[in-house]
């Protein structure tokens, strides 16, 4: 299980530190090796899809990945939630929209004025926000309430026919036509290049067993939210033909698969060559632990957000980061960044059930906090609470230490 562990990390690029400052191309190739980066907005601390990165590529500038959606190098489309998706995989998801928008179209058949509407105001003054159309219907808005443009907006995104050209400085989307930013995109694209559906889902299913190392069957619908019906015969067929290797994990039944790009890095964690080496804080909608199965099957670590749950009855925090630690999740962390004031505020810390907090854990995860809140741009660390409770002391007194 070690090692599937650590292929699982080498893959997703959480194995070691970069060697030199990132690039703005790390970015690219982070999100091309993952395959799709979730989007969500909550900012407590950086939005997830900026920390997914961070975790990977240490201190970058945020802003590369806006400028990436922007030039055409990214798109963004329903995958395994709402994505970012290198644009060379565009075609994938656009048969997606032109086989499953039955919602959508029925939805245009019953507000026809909304959509020519909102289709007219983009076609004639350009890229539109929500925000940008005035509300009309006496509701006073909120999630369960948009604006009839709003669900216009929604619904033509859904089908294809408009995209995000880019996001604004506040991350609402900016809604343009899909001929618009296909043409600075992909210039050439024409539907008759999209694949079959067959093709699809052998594709993504080749994709999901490359991102995640190596992959039993039930793992690999959830990456991309694929169906799960006829997965194992996939996997079976796709190894038979020479596009997978088989393998088996140590201490779980069933074939496993290995994609022949990762072939050298299943050399190496058998042999015990591959080790993860870094601490790091993960988003909660970071690859390695959006299957929360898979993350208990794996790591053997129970997690869940709690964002939706009333404070009284939180274990761990309002948006608690999982830590990673030479390999393990060995904890979480309920962090804030008070941006004003420069603070960046651990409200409580909680070790796994075992694991101890030795010195090269404090060091590294010491270290860790002190990188994330500056990259953040709060240098002040403050953590409140911890369990084992002198683990606070122990962090505070690294990092005063290290200043001194």
């Amino acid at each position: 299980m070690s090692e599937a562990r650590a292929l699982l990390l080498a893959a997703q690029g959480l194995n070691r530190r970069l060697e030199r400052p990132a690039g703005k191309g790390d970015v690219l190739g982070a999100i091309r090796r993952m395959g799709v980066l979730q989007i969500d907005s909550i900012s407590v601390v950086a939005r997830s899809p900026y920390l997914v990165l961070w975790s990977r590529l240490g201190s970058y500038e945020p802003i590369w990945l806006d400028e990436l959606l922007a030039e055409g190098k990214l798109f963004e489309y329903w995958s395994h939630a709402a994505c970012f998706v290198p644009v060379e995989d565009y075609g994938l998801y656009r048969r997606f929209m032109l086989e499953g928008g039955e919602k959508s179209r029925a939805w245009f058949s019953a507000h026809p004025e909304e959509v020519r509407r909102v289709l007219e105001r983009i076609r004639e003054r350009g890229p539109v926000r929500s925000a940008e159309f005035a509300r009309t219907d006496g509701k006073a808005g909120g999630w369960w309430e948009w604006k009839p443009e709003k669900r216009a907006l929604e619904h033509l995104f859904a089908a294809g026919e408009l995209m995000i050209s880019r996001r604004d400085p506040n991350f609402h989307r900016v809604y343009d036509l899909r001929e618009r930013v296909l043409q600075h995109a992909l210039p050439e694209w024409e539907d008759a290049l999209a694949p079959t559906p067959e093709e699809v889902r052998r594709t993504l299913a080749l994709k999901a067993v490359r991102a995640l190392g190596v992959a039993v069957a039930r793992w690999v619908p959830d990456y991309f939210r694929t169906p799960k019906k006829g997965i194992a015969g996939l996997l079976e067929g796709l190894a038979e033909e020479g596009s997978l290797i088989p393998a088996r994990i140590e201490g779980r039944d069933g074939p496993a698969y290995v994609h022949p790009e990762n072939a050298g890095l299943a050399e190496k964690a058998v042999s015990g060559g591959l080790r993860a080496g870094i601490t790091t804080l993960l988003s909660p909608f970071d690859p390695v632990v959006w299957d929360r199965a898979r993350a208990l099957e794996l790591f053997g670590f129970e997690y869940r957000i709690e964002v939706y749950t009333p404070a009284a009855k939180r274990r761990h925090g309002y948006y608690s980061l999982p830590i990673l630690h030479r390999g393990a999740l060995v904890g979480r962390l309920d962090a804030k960044a008070h941006r004003k004031q420069g603070t960046f505020e651990v409200k409580a810390l909680h070790l796994e059930p075992g694991v101890n907090a030795e010195e090269d854990l404090i060091a590294g995860l010491a270290g860790t906090l002190r990188d994330c809140a500056a990259w953040h741009g709060t240098p002040e660390v403050v953590v409140r609470r911890s369990d084992p409770p002198d683990l606070a002391g122990a962090l505070r007194s690294v990092s005063e230490a290290s200043r001194r």
